[in-house]
């Protein structure tokens, strides 16, 4: 794992301000882009069509927010190598040499779907790896870069809750424009995802999306998108813990095709900066600390 050492250093960063404005975490877990050599050379799928699963300048868009007083988490390794937004074993088994370690979630519907922690595929359904991988590599993945992650996570969370009574994490992503069949319609410009009205508070997803609206977005909740592994594992309202997920439409900000930044970058970016003010006038009475369940 030398090589992976050297290529993804640090695997995360977080922008901490010296004074938080609010308990508001802005985190970006699918925008890395740093790809380890030994991974593109078990690849069955060229650099081009594998940055189509990145969440592209989504930790640009809120990575400025950090100046504004309000901390940021990004990751700088890819989601198909390691999607930090699964339980820590989703684990398929046809993707190894050896058996998997007991503990090892392998019927959840994200590995039926290819797309576990370790993914097997990308979005489009395309088989990632030419050969099956060692279990040993997996799990040493998990170790470096998966557990650290969580860890990093929990310890901003709890900061928050002491600083303030209660946290809010605001899980960015973005989402193609449309599906992956060509019949599909264009989604909206902003789909927010609490796990059903479970992940946080009514009010906070209602004042999301009421400032989106207000800046003249089109809003969808939990279709297509609720809230993966980590709104559903961070968002417990009961403790004070409040996780929200926020996709937003690439077509909005981004050429999708030739992956660069749009004319309305600058502006979306600002939208953002708009939404964390106004959050900030929100309050939560403090519930109880945040348990996170064990690794």
């Amino acid at each position: 794992m030398d090589e992976f050492d050297d290529a993804i250093s640090p695997p995360f960063e977080i922008h901490e301000p010296e004074t938080w404005r609010a308990p508001i975490i802005f985190n970006s877990p699918h925008s890395g882009s740093v790809y380890p050599a030994e991974f593109l050379a078990a690849t069955r799928i060229d650099h081009d069509m594998l940055r189509r699963s990145e969440d592209s300048f989504m930790d640009e868009i809120v990575g400025h927010l950090a100046d504004e007083g309000f901390p940021v988490m990004r990751v700088h390794f890819p989601r198909c190598y390691v999607d930090v937004n699964r339980e820590p074993y989703e684990l398929d088994p046809r993707m190894f040499d050896d058996r998997l370690p007991s503990f090892a979630n392998t019927r959840s519907m994200r590995v039926a779907g290819g797309l576990g922690t370790i993914p097997r595929v990308i979005g489009d359904g395309q088989e990632i790896y030419r050969e099956r991988l060692s279990v040993n590599d997996a799990l040493a993945r998990i170790d470096l870069l998966y557990k650290p992650y969580h860890r990093a996570l929990r310890r901003l969370a709890t900061k928050a809750q002491q600083l303030f009574g209660y946290a809010i994490v605001a899980d960015c992503h973005s989402m193609p424009s449309i599906g992956v069949s060509r019949e599909d319609k264009r989604r909206p410009d902003v789909v927010l995802g609490d796990r059903y009205g479970t992940s946080c508070a009514a009010a906070l997803a209602d004042t999301v999306e009421d400032i989106f609206t207000n800046l003249g977005y089109s809003v969808g909740r939990n279709k297509p998108y609720a809230g993966g592994f980590i709104t559903e594992h961070y968002g417990n309202p009961a403790s004070g813990l409040h996780a929200i997920q926020i996709e937003l439409n690439r077509a909005i900000y981004m050429d999708e095709r030739r992956r660069e930044r749009g004319p309305q970058f600058r502006k979306v970016a600002a939208d953002f900066s708009a939404l964390a003010e106004e959050l900030t006038a929100l309050r939560f009475d403090a519930s109880g600390p945040f348990e996170a369940a064990a690794e």
